[in-house]
């Protein structure tokens, strides 16, 4: 009788570890998911993912700081700063994880022009770790964005020396161009320029420094040789290009050529929807840019949801249009333009009720 009880026993104790087990393993498959999730863009899942992995207790500081990414990409800046702190205040909160929280959350108290707290999180990461690129650039932004015009401009040559490429000197001129300082970032612009094309990518990048510049006849050469070299991100900036020189016929052409080469179309079918736009075509251009919302993420996304609305403003639907603005800033809060243009269209949709 007491083998048997035993037996039992362990019977019981192997399914018990077995549904712990398997429940483990569950918790697991969860969070590697959120990571992929976050990566390429479906940040409401990856938040629901990363959330459910903070209550199984799964890697509790790197889901805490997985959510607060999530947060900050769904423009939910209190939110992510919520998280970040929580993901500090866990045990086992390895230096390298640290050093990214701590620069995720200066990026989100940015965000809500929390200026002082976010330069305490530069301090602190310029005492305790060795400043690179990034933590250069993100400081100088900060002291921009304070007004201290010399501290941000000694962090922006240190973010370049450290990394003297076409990208950082795009972001800088960005980081100026947003406070109405072109002239600061333009001689960035033109700093990477000084060098000389070696392959197709070179030629891309700087195809897209003479666009931020203006200066199309030169970012078209550029371009046209990228495109040469098989480069294909080169076709859809050439489009971008002719559209601001008012060729929409070219533009639809290397749009096309986009789409039919490219990997993730959804750039392309953009840009068709700016040309069906121009030539006011707007029941194409809500058949493109739904081609473009099924693999867009990140800006991408981003700009086709704001053209969906200024496409259903072109058709007079402006109960539609309010409805797609009111989704976009769901998304995508911080938009001074959609808010304005949501305040505009409830006045339109008032007006035609009235008239109903």
């Amino acid at each position: 009788m007491k083998s048997k009880r035993m037996g039992a026993l362990l019977a019981v104790y192997c399914l018990s570890f077995m549904t712990l087990a398997g429940c483990s393993a569950e918790n697991s498959r969860n969070y590697k998911q959120a990571a992929q999730d976050l990566k390429i863009g479906n940040y409401e899942i990856a938040l629901e993912e990363y959330e459910t992995s903070v209550a199984a207790g799964v890697k509790p500081a790197q889901s805490y700081r997985g959510a607060g990414v999530a947060q900050m990409k769904l423009g939910n800046y209190e939110d992510a700063i919520t998280n970040f702190n929580n993901a500090l205040a866990c045990d086992k909160v390895g230096r390298k994880l640290k050093k990214d929280i701590l620069s995720y959350r200066a990026a989100a108290y940015l965000k809500i022009k929390a200026y002082n707290e976010a330069m305490t999180d530069c301090q602190t990461l310029a005492e305790s770790y060795d400043m690179d690129a990034d933590l250069y650039f993100l400081t100088g932004k900060v002291a921009l964005a304070m007004d201290s015009y010399e501290e941000a401009g000694s962090d922006f040559e240190q973010a370049y020396g450290e990394d003297a490429t076409y990208d950082r000197a795009i972001q800088i001129y960005g980081a100026y161009l947003e406070k109405d300082m072109e002239a600061d970032g333009t001689r960035y612009l033109e700093a990477a320029l000084s060098g000389t094309a070696k392959n197709a990518q070179d030629h891309y990048d700087r195809g897209r420094v003479y666009y931020y510049m203006e200066d199309y006849d030169n970012a078209a050469d550029e371009l046209k040789k990228a495109i040469d070299s098989d480069n294909t991100e080169a076709l859809a900036l050439l489009g971008m290009v002719y559209m601001d020189q008012g060729d929409s016929e070219n533009a639809r052409t290397m749009f096309q050529k986009y789409v039919s080469q490219a990997d993730n179309g959804a750039k392309g079918f953009n840009g068709l929807a700016l040309c069906d736009m121009e030539a006011g075509d707007y029941d194409s251009a809500l058949s493109n840019i739904t081609s473009g919302i099924q693999t867009a993420d990140g800006e991408e996304m981003q700009s086709l949801l704001f053209n969906e609305i200024a496409v259903y403003e072109k058709k007079l639907d402006f109960q539609t249009a309010l409805q797609k603005a009111q989704e976009y800033l769901e998304l995508y809060p911080e938009d001074k333009t959609v808010k304005k243009e949501l305040a505009f269209l409830k006045t339109r949709v008032n007006v035609t009720d009235t008239q109903d």
